[in-house]
């Protein structure tokens, strides 16, 4: 299917006030589309152009609420990027039931949420697209990160379902699978496990990739309908190699397993560059 015609569209982006989500709402509105961008601030700075709303992504009367103002305001939809999230990491044993309610709760029902309530619009409009953003973590499973793969492998999962149930109806879908990039994704990491926290820190921070980067090639595959969204080498090369080449994965995955336990038995003064 040929990529939609140039234009006006009306975006909703979660989560839009930084990181990722502010530059995915920049490269939306820079272009001349419609942006809602919403987060959980009451307050926050958006592109010249766009409108901010107050949406906490596990309230269904938040979301009601932006259902409404697209409404009135808008008069549909084109595109909502569920892009709101948490980074979560550590050992299992160090995270306890509050830790996995609250990863789940927003990185996976957000989503939810967010589909549940604007696919009835786009049934109605007979279009729309939902951009669900994931992680390659949701396509590849290293250790000592259970509860963030596991929400990112919902995620990707919720996303390959709503394809097909949602194609006869004329609404696309896509899943964004980026790996590490530079963003404050690191600012929402609770302590937990203060290894692995400070392992993830460095990769975020050292990543090659800004968020700029990465929501510009994200729009790209919107607008051409791509469906999995690999927006950077590295989240490329490690699912290939998890798909064509298993044997590779799973020493490589076992060797880090290797290196967590070992850091974790002698803490050196450079933990993060032992493990990563």
């Amino acid at each position: 299917m040929p990529p939609p015609s140039p234009g006006p569209r009306r975006v909703l982006v979660t989560g839009g006030a930084s990181g990722l989500g502010a530059a995915l709402a920049a490269q939306y509105a820079g272009r001349g589309d419609d942006v809602l961008v919403t987060d959980l601030a009451a307050h926050a700075d958006v592109p010249a152009g766009a409108r901010y709303q107050r949406l906490d992504v596990t309230s269904e009367t938040d979301w009601t609420a932006a259902l409404e103002r697209v409404r009135d305001e808008c008069g549909g939809l084109d595109v909502l990027v569920n892009n709101a999230g948490v980074a979560a990491g550590g050992r299992i044993d160090l995270l306890d039931t509050a830790h996995w309610r609250r990863v789940l709760d927003v990185n996976v029902l957000g989503a939810v949420h967010g589909c549940r309530t604007f696919v009835p619009l786009f049934k109605e409009q007979g279009a729309g697209h939902l951009v669900n953003v994931a992680s390659v973590a949701g396509l590849v499973h290293p250790p000592a990160m259970t509860s963030y793969s596991a929400g990112k492998a919902a995620v990707v999962a919720l996303s390959e379902s709503l394809r097909a149930e949602l194609a006869p109806h004329g609404i696309d879908v896509s899943v964004v699978c980026p790996s590490f990039f530079r963003t404050n994704l690191a600012a929402s990491l609770r302590g937990e496990d203060p290894l692995v926290e400070q392992v993830a820190t460095r990769l975020i921070t050292r990543a090659p990739l800004g968020a700029d980067e990465v929501a510009a090639r994200v729009v790209s595959a919107v607008d051409a309908r791509r469906f999995l969204v690999l927006p950077d080498r590295a989240g490329r090369l490690a699912a290939w190699t998890k798909r064509l080449a298993r044997p590779l994965y799973d020493r490589h995955m076992s060797a880090a397993g290797r290196r967590i336990h070992r850091a974790g038995q002698h803490p050196t003064r450079d933990t993060a560059e032992e493990t990563a």
